[in-house]
């Protein structure tokens, strides 16, 4: 590679490809910006995780769009520290969910369009907007439109390293055609996303056991924008050990298997470690609340494997997998199939079983069928697993995006040791740990990367004119 070439000046710099950067990168240009936008990915992989999205939580106070009822900010924020267990910025979750009902508009009026609940996610038809066509089609728009208005695009130019000098960036570094580029931009969003693609990085935080996690998102958010700021004295935000992590085929591939890996079958299970044992209520709440925690448990169980096994009751409830699941006559031979002791699995089935109770089955919502008499009840949806064919899959955990991240104010402006750094926002995944702080609620990170990517944008053009 040749040497630095002489800076090239710009307005904004946007780096990242994904939800947050297009929303950054759009505000900044509609309030007088020359913008760039620097993306690590080739074209046909831009966008990061927004790729593998189909829907965002918004807060309304009535029926808005494809959106029914209402949804207030009073449950949505009560559904978010639910699931965060209170380990959450209260002032950014609160704009965040308070801006997320303009937002709905916004996107519109941007060339996203929205269709009703898919069939089998009709719990979120109140609370989550769906993208016509899911996240590529969302993308594509933003794109279009980002183009249409001037903002530039750089694919295939990772950003190496963010200089800062004397409380703010000064120049930008990427490699761009085998060559090292420099810009010397007056303002920076940084939206590259976590770490999660970095398997050495994920040992480092989780140990050794990482290495067997599957990572459904993008291969090419591997934290480098994101060391590089740690590394400079940037504040950091998050534990690196919370990530959205869900349980997902143990089939996928490692890396970018998107949202269609994901198995919803759990509420309708049980889930078993290899031991044949259950660890875990499987009907703790509805699925979208609780989807996410099951990949941060089955990373805890022996080898970091599970096991959801159901019967031909279940097998139509939930939305199809993208692998057909294992299936057998009897518990026993699904057993051998699936790697598991027979009389394990058996056992654990018949004391399972045996606990069930007549009640009314309601899919949708939490019905409070439950077990009696387990050590480990099953609180909703316990129907005994009876009538073959038999049904399993295997479950790994499947790593969307770590929570360590740049610690931002309200403005999404970026913190250092001795106050803000000038000149740098941050919007997406890599400021989402100041709201989660562990756990996920289904649609809210592209909440947080629409409200915060629009805020960002604007603070930025402010500030370079």
């Amino acid at each position: 590679m040749s040497k630095i070439r002489s800076p090239k000046k710009v307005d904004v710099v946007v780096v990242g490809g994904g939800n947050a950067a297009l929303c950054a990168a759009i505000s900044a240009r509609e309030n007088g910006a020359d913008v760039l936008v620097l993306e690590a990915a080739p074209k046909p992989f831009r966008g990061g995780n927004s790729r593998h999205t189909r829907n965002f939580r918004c807060m309304h106070a009535e029926p808005l769009g494809t959106l029914r009822e209402c949804y207030g900010e009073e449950e949505f924020f009560d559904d978010l520290l639910n699931v965060t267990g209170g380990k959450t910025d209260r002032e950014l979750a609160a704009l965040a969910i308070r801006t997320s009902e303009e937002c709905y508009d916004w996107m519109f009026a941007h060339g996203v369009r929205f269709q009703p609940a898919l069939s089998g996610t009709l719990s979120l038809s109140r609370t989550n907007a769906f993208f016509l066509g899911g996240g590529k089609a969302l993308l594509n728009a933003y794109y279009r439109t980002a183009a249409a208005i001037g903002v530039r695009f750089i694919y295939e130019s990772p950003v190496l390293h963010l200089e800062l000098d004397g409380g703010r960036v000064a120049f930008v570094d990427a490699e761009i055609d085998g060559e090292f580029e420099r810009f010397a931009p007056r303002a920076v969003v940084a939206a590259s996303g976590g770490f999660q693609s970095d398997l050495e990085w994920l040992a480092e935080a989780w140990g050794p056991a990482a290495r067997n996690f599957l990572i459904r998102g993008t291969p090419y958010n591997r934290g480098v924008v994101l060391r590089d700021l740690l590394d400079q004295g940037v504040e950091s935000v998050g534990d690196p050990t919370q990530c959205h992590a869900v349980a997902i085929d143990g089939r996928s591939p490692k890396f970018d298997g998107g949202i269609v890996t994901r198995l919803d079958c759990v509420p309708f299970s049980i889930a078993v470690n290899k031991l044949g044992r259950r660890f875990y209520d499987e009907g703790e709440d509805i699925w979208p609340k609780r989807y996410a925690i099951w990949g941060r448990l089955v990373a805890a169980q022996p080898d970091q494997v599970a096991n959801a096994i159901i019967d031909a009751k279940s097998i139509d409830l939930f939305m199809p997998s993208a692998y057909p699941p294992v299936q057998a006559e009897t518990i026993g031979e699904l057993a051998r199939k699936l790697g598991l002791s027979p009389d394990s699995l058996a056992a654990t089935v018949a004391e399972f079983n045996s606990s069930c109770r007549p009640g009314a089955f309601h899919s949708s919502e939490p019905d409070g069928l439950s077990t009696e008499g387990l050590p480990l009840a099953k609180s909703n949806w316990a129907r005994p697993i009876s009538r073959p064919p038999f049904y399993g899959y295997e479950l790994r955990p499947g790593v969307t995006f770590t929570y360590l991240g740049l610690r931002v104010d309200r403005n999404a402006r970026t913190q250092a040791n001795d106050g803000p750094v000038e000149n740098l926002w941050a919007a997406g995944e890599i400021m989402a740990g100041s709201i989660l702080g562990k756990g996920y609620l289904a649609g809210f990170g592209m909440t947080i990367g629409t409200v915060f990517g629009r805020i960002a944008g604007r603070e930025a053009a402010e500030h370079a004119r």
